[in-house]
């Protein structure tokens, strides 16, 4: 199987980088075949204009989905954003890592969507949700939160999680058309004991078991 993991965050050693290091590792003892975009080590750009095309179709009034949907027929993206829409593509599986920012994806992250999601390339014409591009592909989100799991409850402070990530689960994910798995949380990584991180990480293993 083919996994595309697309990472966001800034450093090496902190513990999103090991939960990505742990599903590298444990999806290529697999046998799978595992790409990884680690977005601030590549610089990516998050800033969708212009420079996404090589070409124009309307020089005089730039209008972003037009020219996505204009550059799916034409092939026009520029390299960076076509590498990354091609590694999309091979992938069968896709997974996000990422700390939660603000109640949802980084910006560097929420960039590689809105550049690489491009509009008639990944979604348009009817191809949505159930009968999206993506269609019998799966994702899933691995994150940490900054709080523990008592405020991500239902009635907790910051409210239920799972409405909280329905956004990405939903309006970015499913509606391309992947079979999205539940995701896999590290509550206050930072907080917590050493024992309950490894235990993160031995739970991070096992939810790589891609036969579930």
């Amino acid at each position: 199987m083919n996994v595309l993991l697309v990472h966001a965050h800034e450093e090496p050693k902190s513990f999103n980088g090991a939960m990505r290091d742990v599903a590298v590792r444990t999806l290529t003892e697999e046998g799978h075949t595992i790409e990884v975009s680690d977005l601030y080590a590549m610089n990516f750009n998050p800033v969708g204009g212009r420079h996404d095309f090589t070409s124009l179709a309307d020089p005089d009034f730039f209008k972003y989905g037009v020219e996505q949907a204009k550059a799916a027929e034409a092939k026009t993206f520029a390299p960076d954003v076509a590498s990354e829409q091609e590694k999309l593509f091979r992938a069968d599986f896709l997974i996000f890592q990422f700390p939660l920012w603000w109640f949802g994806l980084p910006a560097i992250l929420k960039g590689w969507v809105d550049r690489v999601f491009a509009a008639g390339l990944t979604y348009g014409g009817g191809r949505w949700y159930s009968n999206g591009v993506f269609r019998g592909k799966r994702a899933m989100l691995s994150l940490t939160t900054g709080g523990p799991p008592s405020i991500y409850s239902p009635r907790g402070l910051n409210g239920d999680l799972n409405t909280i990530l329905f956004p990405i689960n939903h309006g970015m994910l499913y509606f391309v058309g992947f079979d999205v798995l539940p995701p896999f949380v590290a509550y206050a990584p930072a907080r917590v004991a050493p024992e309950q991180r490894d235990s993160y990480l031995r739970n991070t293993r096992s939810g790589c078991d891609l036969g579930r």
